[in-house]
């Protein structure tokens, strides 16, 4: 049975994977000063750190938005941001470094990626495990059994905690956000059938979309054709979703509003170069200050090694189309 198990998850997705340098702020774990309270598990909306076996574990660093949410709530100051300039996700990388602290770690890992719809990652972790089972001082199989029968979790799901924590992990179990977690939709017949009951499909495809929670690693970006999109536009825009978003991947962003946009720089020229997106359509209103984004978009596709067409769309405040053109 699960040797079946094992060609599921190699069926995964096939799509090469980039392997070109970017700088990523992630979170650090000084294991010397962690005591085990809990407090910063509820605030990983993203579910990359969890508490396994008594300790915080980051079991995903495609996951980790880099955003420094659950910092603030560490009362040992155990948790810092650091910035690396390394490849933007390695599996196999990452899986070396999960497998030295136990099977837990790995179960949890190897089910996040799993309920994250990972499947290229997905694939190349459970050939790494099956691959080097005499080297693992676990039964890589185990980890298959465990992740198959697995129920989904909540974001800051403990396994196997620690007594002494046991009563921290029971009250988080009510809490913590999930809204930052990047997932992909099914669309089903019944969102089909809303067209013909007079309401308006959603095209939206994923979560998220804020540009500071966007991760360009993650799979539904791959190949996808890219929408950055000024937040006011889908609001002046009674067709947003039918005729400009059908079919595109998007991030959203507000070039006067939003606080250190130095970073979607870096994103956006990320989905050119290692997502490989199609094409990019930038989106704004026809305020001045609007005009960022379509300059941030510019010096992202300088800045990138690979070229794809860029479209630019300057939307009314009334709700007409300005200007639509290729740049």
């Amino acid at each position: 049975m699960y040797q079946r198990l094992f060609f599921e998850y190699q069926g995964g997705n096939q799509h090469k994977l980039k392997t070109d340098k970017m700088k990523r702020d992630i979170i650090h774990i000084d294991e010397e000063k962690f005591n085990g309270c809990g407090e910063c598990i509820p605030n990983c909306h993203e579910g990359a750190l969890q508490l396994i076996d008594g300790k915080a574990r980051l079991i995903s660093d495609l996951m980790c938005d880099g955003l420094g949410a659950c910092i603030g709530h560490c009362p040992e100051g155990a948790i810092t941001m650091e910035e690396r300039e390394a490849d933007p996700y390695d599996e196999i990388s990452v899986l070396k470094e999960m497998v030295k602290k136990g099977k837990n770690v790995v179960i949890a890992h190897i089910k996040h990626l799993k309920e994250h719809n990972e499947k290229g990652y997905l694939k190349q972790g459970v050939q790494y495990l099956t691959e080097n089972k005499d080297q693992l001082e676990f039964d890589p199989m185990e980890v298959l059994r465990a992740v198959h029968n697995s129920q989904p979790v909540q974001h800051h799901q403990v396994i196997e905690p620690a007594p002494q924590i046991r009563q921290v992990a029971d009250h988080n179990q009510g809490g913590g956000c999930p809204g930052s977690s990047a997932f992909a939709f099914q669309k089903t017949e019944e969102s089909d059938r809303a067209i013909e009951q007079g309401d308006v499909k959603s095209q939206l495809t994923h979560w998220p979309v804020q540009m500071h929670l966007v991760n360009p690693s993650v799979s539904y970006f791959r190949g996808s054709d890219f929408l950055l999109a000024a937040d006011c536009t889908a609001f002046s825009l009674g067709n947003f979703h039918g005729k400009y978003l059908k079919g595109k991947t998007l991030g959203i962003a507000c070039p006067k509003l939003d606080a250190h946009t130095g970073v979607y720089l870096e994103k956006l020229q990320a989905l050119i170069d290692q997502a490989e997106i199609n094409t990019l359509t930038v989106m704004v209103m026809e305020v001045p200050c609007c005009g960022g984004l379509l300059q941030m978009v510019k010096q992202a596709a300088d800045r990138a090694s690979r070229k794809v067409p860029v479209k630019y769309i300057m939307v009314g405040t009334q709700g007409e189309i300005i200007k639509e053109e290729w740049v």
